[in-house]
This record gives C-alpha cells, sequence and structure tokens, in this order.
C-alpha cells in the first residue's frame, strides 16, 4: 500500500477530479474500479493472511462496484466468498453493472442483505455506502450497521466506513466501526477528524495510478500534518546562541488554587526552547512555580499597574489563560493582554472571558477545546462537532489569528489554509494537556516561528510526544506533565532526521 499523501480533498472534488485524471492518465473508469477492488482484496490478504471465509456487503453504487470485484478476486483465489446485496438489484448501472456481470458470469451469486448472519461471517468487506452519502442512514440500515458494529467482526471498508461523512468526519446515523479502511485517488478530509477517528480504523491509501494527475489538476482542501512537514520549521541554535536570542515569553494565568495549570505552562515552553521566560501569577501560587520550575523568574501579581505593564513591554509573547480564572483579578489581566500588540496565545479561562467580549486580534492564537469552541461560536458543541471544519473556519472568521481546535484530529485554520493533526490519542483526555500545548505553542512563537507555524509545529510536537508514550506505557494514566519531557525528546529526533 502507497503512502499517505498529506493532502486532503472533499468527496466532490475527488469524485470531479477522478474522471479528469484518468483521461489524462488514458485510464478507463471501470479500470479504476478494478484497481480499486484489487488494492482492497491484496490489502485484506496481507492484514488477514489465514481468513477462508469474506463476507461482502455491497450497495448499488460504485463502492458496491468495487465489492463485486473484490468478491471476485477472493473467489479466483479459492475463498469462500459470500455476498450480500443492500437495494434494489435493478438499480444497479454503469461500472458496478458491469463490475457485478463478472461476478455472476464467474459462478458468484448475490444473496439479500436480510439473509446475512454475523455469526456465519470470519470477515466483512464493506461496501454498502460511499462518499456520495446525504443525510442520515436510513433506520433500516442503521439497525444493520450497529448489528455489525456488536458482531465485533474484522472490518475492512471500501473508502470510506458505510456511514460516515467523507466532508465533516461526523457520524450520518451510524456509521461502520472498520479496523482498516482504503481510500482511492485523493484522501477524503473527513477521514481524519472528529468520530471519523472512532470507525476508520488503520487509514491506507491506493492512488489507482491516477493520483499524480490527480495532484496536479485539483487543489487541496486541507493539509494533514507530518514531521516531513514541519521538520524545516522547527528552531534551531547556531554555534554563538544566547538565551536573549530565543525569546522573553510572559505566561499569565495561575489565579489562587489554581497554580498548576500556569507551571505545566512555563515548564513546557522551558523544554521546548523558549529563551527567558516570565511568569505573572497569583501571590497564592509563587512558590509553587519558584520551587518547581525554577528556570522561570515568577512573580506575584496583586494588581500593580506598573508591574503588569513593565512585564508586557518587556515581553516577546504573551502565553495568556492557564489557571487564570474569572474574578476581578483575571478581569483586569484581560483588559490589559488586549491592548497589546503582540503575539499571544490564548486558552483555558482567557477564551471563556473572549467569549464574553469577542473582538478580533490578528497576532493571537487562540486554542479551544470543542466546549470552549460552542461558546466562542455561540452554539452548542454537537454543532461544532457536526462540522468541524465550518466550526475552525468560522472561529478564524470571527476572532482572527490562528485558530486550533482541539480534538480528534485536531484542526488549525490560519485564514488561508486549514491543517489535520493526524497524531494524539484518547489518553490525552486528561487535565493539564491543554495548558501544555499553550506552552509549546508559545515558546515556537518565541523562538520566531509566525502564528501559523509554531501553532503547527506546536500542535504536532505535543501530540507526537504523547502517541509515543502511549506506546511505549499504554493511554490509561498519561499525565501532562509527562509530555513535557518527551517533547523536547521528538524535538531532538525530529532535527535529527529520526520519526
Amino acid at each position: 500500500m502507497e503512502r499517505l499523501p498529506t493532502r486532503l480533498y472533499t468527496a466532490q472534488q475527488v469524485k470531479q477530479g477522478e474522471q479528469l485524471s484518468a483521461q489524462q492518465a488514458g485510464v478507463g473508469m471501470y479500470t479504476l474500479m478494478q484497481r480499486a477492488g484489487k488494492a482492497v482484496y491484496q490489502h485484506t490478504r496481507n492484514q488477514y493472511p489465514d481468513i477462508k471465509h469474506l463476507s461482502i456487503l455491497c450497495g448499488c453504487g460504485n463502492n458496491g462496484g468495487d465489492g463485486f470485484v473484490v468478491a471476485k478476486l477472493a473467489q479466483k483465489d479459492g475463498l469462500d466468498v459470500q455476498l450480500y446485496l443492500y437495494g434494489d438489484e435493478a438499480k444497479i448501472s454503469g461500472d458496478a453493472k458491469k463490475a457485478k456481470q463478472e461476478w455472476l458470469s464467474g459462478g458468484g451469486e448475490i444473496s439479500s442483505i436480510d439473509s446475512f448472519n454475523a455469526g456465519d461471517a470470519e470477515l466483512i468487506v464493506d461496501g454498502l455506502l460511499g462518499t456520495g452519502l446525504s443525510g442520515d442512514v436510513r433506520k433500516p440500515m442503521q439497525a444493520f450497521i450497529e448489528k455489525i458494529n456488536e458482531a465485533n467482526l474484522p472490518v475492512v471498508s471500501i473508502d470510506i466506513p458505510s456511514g460516515l461523512c467523507s466532508d465533516t468526519g461526523s457520524i450520518l446515523g451510524a456509521a461502520m466501526a472498520a479496523n482498516s479502511t482504503v481510500t482511492f485517488i485523493g484522501v477524503k478530509q473527513g477521514l481524519m477528524t472528529g468520530h471519523a477517528r472512532s470507525v476508520v480504523g488503520e487509514l491506507h491509501f491506493a492512488g489507482l495510478g491516477v493520483d499524480e494527475e490527480f495532484g496536479q489538476i485539483v487543489p487541496y482542501s486541507a493539509i494533514s500534518l507530518s514531521p516531513e512537514f514541519v521538520k524545516h520549521l522547527l528552531p534551531k541554535r547556531c554555534p554563538t546562541a544566547h538565551k536573549g536570542k530565543h525569546g522573553r515569553l510572559l505566561c499569565i494565568g495561575g489565579n489562587e488554587g489554581y497554580s498548576g495549570a500556569i507551571r505545566l505552562c512555563a515548564s513546557a515552553a522551558a523544554r521546548t526552547g523558549a529563551g527567558l521566560i516570565r511568569t505573572l501569577c497569583h501571590e497564592s501560587s509563587t512558590l509553587a512555580l519558584q520551587v518547581g520550575c525554577p528556570e522561570v523568574m515568577t512573580r506575584s501579581w496583586s494588581g500593580e499597574s506598573s508591574l503588569l505593564n513593565e512585564a508586557l513591554q518587556a515581553t516577546d509573547v504573551i502565553a495568556f489563560g492557564p489557571g487564570l480564572g474569572s474574578d476581578s483579578w483575571a478581569q483586569t489581566l484581560m483588559s490589559a493582554c488586549k491592548e497589546i500588540s503582540k503575539p499571544k496565545v490564548f486558552d483555558a479561562d482567557a477564551l471563556n472571558m473572549l467569549a464574553n467580549m469577542p473582538y478580533v486580534d490578528q497576532q493571537r492564537v487562540i486554542t479551544p477545546h470543542p466546549g470552549e469552541a460552542a461558546r466562542l461560536l455561540g452554539c452548542s458543541v454537537a454543532e461544532v462537532e457536526q462540522n468541524r471544519f465550518q466550526a475552525v473556519t468560522d472561529l478564524q472568521s470571527k476572532y482572527g489569528g490562528v485558530v486550533v481546535l482541539k480534538g480528534a484530529g485536531t484542526l488549525i485554520c490560519d485564514g488561508h489554509d486549514i491543517y489535520v493533526c493526524n497524531a494524539g490519542n484518547p489518553g490525552m483526555a486528561t487535565g493539564g494537556m491543554g495548558d501544555v500545548l499553550t506552552g509549546i505553542i508559545a515558546a515556537m512563537l518565541a523562538q520566531g516561528l509566525s502564528l501559523s507555524d509554531a501553532a503547527k509545529v506546536g500542535t504536532l510536537i505535543h501530540s507526537a510526544a504523547a502517541d509515543k508514550l502511549a506506546n511505549q506505557y499504554g493511554q490509561i494514566g498519561l499525565l501532562a506533565s509527562d509530555v513535557i519531557p518527551e517533547a523536547r525528546a521528538v524535538i531532538h529526533q525530529w532535527l535529527n532526521g529520526s520519526y
């Protein structure tokens, strides 16, 4: 199977572009269907070499046509193949009809989906519903998909798991929970974020011999981040470097009872390369920072305008929000930060206050999770998750700068492009992870990266570090503080060409 491309597309882009690409490459559309079926079958045999029985579920569209090709190849190899059709066989047309006829002419049989018995199945190839799905899956099909999922059988999905929206990553009523998905020609953006992360399984790509032509014809809709993509952006140290060359960062937060948040933020910034770090926090949080992170210059702030103004003027970058709270102490700090025209990162309570007093700042990175994003947009969390691509675009349009919409498949929008972080794992769903991310992004800004580059590099480092820890120790029990030293190791590895 081919390497997963970084460029992502909408379903409509792939539908239109594949025909033009095939024409340019001198390849017929039925040949593409045959290549798609062959790619799925080869992947299935590679993943499950001892399999003897295949249950192939086909719809009446081109995904079903791919399924007929898989069935013919499997039968030719001597496997026991049962093919089940969802829908009216008379409605199968075009290349899918040709694939069906070849299956039948070779002695294959077609059974109704109603006769499928999960107890008789060993492995399922899912070719029921494709990228053309609009609206929720019908209730009988939802019930069938849920029945398959409950059976806990291995599933290989053709192009996209049935019931998943290929543009948004949302589940349209119910979606097949695949162990792996083989997608073709162009990677659909909805495979990479949101609920897709729970049903796509391992994502594999087959260009079908026309992906180069496709990439030249069709503009991408989003970009998937990778170490190779961001490596050239990483800050490097020259032999004559000194601490002043790597940026002055001011971390503001740590209200009474919340010293841990600002400590995580400042520690993460220190471990990922910021030169000089200063923290302003509540007087009750000062000792914890001084003891826990002596490399950071910590001052308590009790409302003195002179101290605040001096700190804001002396810094290059501001990290604002971890452990901030929402009382008058926090609101005064918010008002001061609003007037400063310097690169900054807003997270946590800073975002909650921003939702109450929205304003545009082109020198700001905001890092909301879906709940904070919903407050910032004045909508529900469900609406954010229903279309994360639209949500991150709307956030950037409303607040300016760069937006990092956290969650499964974190999205980054800088007003020009959308980037998807395909790293990360459920173990990161613990307190303090966002504070660490804020510190890492702020450290990248302090070292001279642009807002967009700092957000991309910082987000990927953060997730890659968490993945390394989860692979070594497991997801359960992963702490935000664990990620901080591992982030340093990730930077070192990437700078030395190890991914």
